[in-house]
């Protein structure tokens, strides 16, 4: 059986140990290199690039915000999670715009969160329902203007009703393929079309709804669902 390389980057040496203890005896995980801190994790990846990387929000003098950038910026391919006790919404909207692939919280339960990085690894989204809750009021609470602040022309598009009228067939298409999980790989197979071309669409997306991220796309179609008579 293959096995899935893992990186833990956790100032706790105890919580460390048990999540690796967790992977190991699933026979789907080895985690290949432990880290207390950003120091040294930008070099092992480079050597050993590794699938899945398990990544503390917040250590001592140190932000995993700013490591989870870094990683991305060396490769998108590399799948990061993060793994906090922090269930800020702020917190979150940050990870997932910079680029993460999850985003559980450290009491989630054992099973729960093997589930959840399978998902990850198999292209679809790793939020657990509360962490989905939470991505919602905080896209609830981005889209509340401030009072002394006129709204700009063309705002108003993800607030009407008719919000999918600014869509294209192919662009709701997609925007229903993400909702469910779907990489743009995965996307691309359903639809019959190449992945560059999925990717346009997801931009032109993100930018008719003015959002930041797939993961904030798949919160937009469940907050404000598509016609009844929309479907793949």
């Amino acid at each position: 059986m293959t096995h899935t390389p893992v990186i833990l980057v956790d100032d706790h040496p105890l919580f460390r140990r048990g999540v690796a203890e967790l992977l190991q005896d699933t026979d789907h995980f080895e985690v290949v290199a432990e880290f207390d801190g950003p120091a040294g994790v930008l070099e092992h990846i480079h050597r050993a690039a590794p699938e899945l990387v398990l990544l503390d929000l917040q250590m001592p003098d140190s932000s995993g915000l700013d490591l989870l950038q870094q990683i991305k910026q060396f490769s998108v391919d590399i799948r990061v999670v993060m793994l906090t006790a922090s269930d800020d919404p702020v917190h979150l909207m940050d990870a997932l715009r910079i680029g993460a692939d999850g985003y559980l919280l450290k009491d989630t339960a054992p099973d729960m969160m093997i589930e959840r990085l399978n998902n990850v690894l198999e292209g679809h989204v790793g939020l657990d329902d509360d962490m989905l809750l939470l991505l919602r009021e905080g896209l609830r609470q981005q889209g509340e203007p401030a009072e002394t602040t006129a709204t700009p022309a063309g705002a108003n598009v993800v607030a009407d009703e008719r919000w999918y009228e600014v869509l294209t067939e192919r662009e709701r298409q997609t925007l229903i393929w993400i909702s469910r999980g779907l990489s743009n790989k995965l996307i691309a197979r359903e639809l019959g079309i190449s992945d560059s071309t999925v990717k346009v669409y997801v931009k032109s997306l993100l930018r008719k709804l003015n959002l930041h991220s797939r993961l904030e796309l798949a919160a937009w179609v469940h907050n404000h669902p598509l016609p009844e008579n929309e479907t793949c």
